[in-house]
Formats: C-alpha cells, structure tokens, sequence
C-alpha cells in the first residue's frame, strides 16, 4: 500500500512476527539493564566546565504508512530511498517527499520476501539488503519524462559468481548439519550493508554470523568471512582509515582490517563492554569515535588509546528500553529506541549531554537518517533534517535547530 503524508500523528505499534527471522528483531525490542560499571559520559558534575549549544526542533510533518514500517532510510543529494517491512523500495524527493512520479512502477521497486534490511547509494545504483537472503543492484534512470525508475541489474551472488563456485567441493561451507552452500551465498536475512571509502568494495552482514566483502566493478564475492561473529551480526560501520566494524546479538563489536599481504580482512580487536545484543553502530564523521547501542539501553563510547588499541569511555544513558538505530552528522549523535523516542547528543572531549528528546513516534524507532539543512552565518545557527521511521508505520521529519551557547 501507499505511504500517504500526514500531519504529525501516529498509530499503534505494528511488529511482523510471521516467521523465525524476527526472532532477533523481538530479541533486540527487549529492554536489559544498563551498565553500572561503565561511567556515564552525561555527568552534571562535568557539565560546569563546559557550555552546550542549544537545540529546538519541531516535527514537519509525517508520512503515514498503511500497514507496512519503514525498515531502512538512505539520503543521497536531493533524493530519499526508502525500504519497507514488505519489500518495497521507493524513491523520493526530499523538498516535498512526494513520489517523483504518478505512475509508481517508476519511482517502486518490489523484490523478494520480508523487510528491506539496509539501502546503500554507489552513483546512479541503489543497492538493497533484503530478509530473502539476497542483496540486490538496481539502477537509477531517468526516462524521457524525466522521471526516475528502478532497472533491476543483479541479485547477489550473480549467477555465474555461484555456479562456478558450486562447480569445486572446496568452495562449500556447512551451514546446517545436513546442508551446504557455497560461501559466497548468504543464508539468512542480510541485516546491514556499508561501501568502503573509495566505493570499490561492498560490505554485506548477516544473521548468518558472516561478514562479506564484494568488489562493485563486477559485484564479485571476494571474500566471507565465516563464523565471523557467534550469533547473528545486526550492524556494521567502516572508517576512513581501512577499519571495519561488526555489531552482533553476541554482545561483541568486532574490529576487522584487511591484511594487503595475504589479501584478506583479519580480526584486529574484540570490543566487550556491552551485557546485551548490539543492534547499531556509528562512527564520528573523521572515525575517531565509535558509537555502539545495545539492549541494555546505553550508546557506549569508543576512542582510540595512544597504543591505538580502542577503549570504551562512557556510556550515554538516558533511554529507558533498547537502542535500536544511530545516525551522525557534524558533533551531533541521534539515537533511536524501543522506548519511541529518538535523542540528540553532542560532546566535548569525553563530556557528553543530551540536547533534546523527540517524541511522537507509538512504536520502537527503527532507522534514522539526518543531512544538513542550512546554516545561518548571522547568528552561526545549524540547520537538519532528521527522517525516523518507526514501527507505527510512520516516518517522521524533523527540522532541528542548532545554535551555539
């Protein structure tokens, strides 16, 4: 059905449990106590040394869904994708989010069973993740209406890329006690996707405890790493300097960098400070700073020690059920929650506060994406755009409003 704009409301809570790939998804809505041993980077006591810049926000307006959530939100330029709890994928513009065109066939694509994992852009191609297993190239045309349509190119693995595999014994993996693949196949719901800063490779996790990497000249599986993670990985960040990151239902963050000699990603850090299942990571614009949230409803902050090993810091606390989804832009950290509410913070050094909770959502904030809006030279006020879709079926915007103390 047709998402339809709306003034800001809501609706109740609309959670897909069909089959057993929401078992992590359930798993992640429930709430674990917070972490008493780790400091709270939010102290007021650190609060007198410093002045936090203030914050007003108003939701724009909603977009209502009729039976389906928004499970994945990408931003590119002008435009806004979409990806949905039942497979469909849209294309909007972002000064009205309005479909770009009547007919929806052009601005729509609809593949696979299940949710939209994860959405990410590579010039005029969207590639999609999907609870089918599958990971999906489509491209961006434009038609002589100027128009936008989706032009499907590949399911991931291609074809070929599989049946040359499937051809040599030595390039299957057990993945059941009775059942093999190849390993460049996925086997369970493809949960996250990053490119890598140069855009020539594609990172793909999954619930099936692996993490791939594929070259975007020819959409190649290069490699899979098995058993990266001993449950299903939820999330997955890369920095500018090469590092990979994986959040999992294992309570680990795992930290992976490829090794150029053997032309192959190795475990460099195991990061275990969480008490619960990871769901989301995010790392600060010059990936100095990393960002993990967890069901035991705390963002924990990672930076690097001067043996360039990766330390927690601090927890940010303040949600009172699970952390579902981050975003980052500039000095500013949002966080989604089971608890309805998405929050924004900001830091200076390893002094951290929360500058506004956003509330409206009915149900559990799933996927966030934030942009810059404009900025102000007069008075140095910052303007963004937030888009939170939840599982009431809507997806909100938010123009928030930052100005220095």
């Amino acid at each position: 059905m047709m998402p339809h704009l709306q003034t800001c409301s809501s609706s109740n809570i609309f959670e897909s449990n069909h089959d057993h790939h929401t078992r992590y998804e359930s798993a992640s809505l429930l709430s674990q106590p917070s972490l008493p041993s780790i400091p709270s980077l939010t102290s007021q006591l650190h609060h007198q040394q410093y002045q936090f810049p203030f914050v007003s926000h108003q939701c724009i307006f909603t977009l209502k869904g009729q039976g389906s959530y928004i499970s994945s939100l990408v931003l590119a330029g002008k435009f806004l994708f979409t990806g949905s709890s039942d497979k469909e994928i849209r294309l909007w513009m972002r000064n009205t989010l309005s479909p770009l065109c009547e007919n929806l066939a052009h601005s729509m694509a609809i593949a696979g069973k299940g949710a939209v994992k994860s959405l990410v852009v590579l010039a005029d191609k969207i590639i999609s993740a999907h609870q089918d297993h599958k990971i999906r190239v489509w491209k961006i045309e434009s038609d002589q209406e100027s128009t936008q349509k989706f032009t499907h190119l590949a399911t991931l693995p291609k074809l070929s890329d599989h049946a040359f595999k499937f051809l040599n014994p030595k390039n299957h993996v057990q993945v059941r006690r009775h059942k093999t693949c190849t390993w460049v196949q996925h086997v369970d719901t493809v949960s996250a996707l990053a490119l890598s800063n140069d855009e020539s490779l594609l990172y793909s996790v999954s619930w099936d405890r692996t993490l791939k990497i594929w070259q975007t000249a020819n959409f190649k599986c290069l490699e899979s790493v098995t058993n990266a993670h001993d449950d299903a990985i939820n999330a997955v960040a890369l920095s500018n300097d090469g590092y990979v990151y994986t959040g999992s239902a294992d309570k680990k963050i795992k930290v992976w960098k490829k090794d150029y000699e053997a032309k192959r990603h190795s475990l460099v850090a195991t990061l275990e400070k969480h008490k619960s299942g990871i769901n989301a990571l995010a790392l600060s614009p010059d990936g100095s700073v990393l960002y993990s949230g967890a069901c035991d409803r705390s963002i924990l902050v990672w930076e690097k020690d001067d043996r360039g090993g990766i330390v927690v810091v601090g927890a940010l606390r303040g949600h009172t059920k699970s952390i579902l989804c981050l975003a980052v832009v500039s000095n500013l950290v949002f966080s989604g929650s089971a608890d309805r509410t998405v929050r924004i913070w900001t830091g200076f050094g390893r002094c951290y506060s929360c500058l506004a909770v956003l509330e409206g959502h009915r149900g559990p904030v799933k996927c966030l994406a934030v942009a810059n809006d404009r900025h102000n030279p007069s008075d140095s006020t910052s303007s963004y755009l937030l888009y939170s879709g939840s599982l009431d079926c809507d997806m909100k915007v938010w123009q928030i409003f930052v100005r220095p103390p």
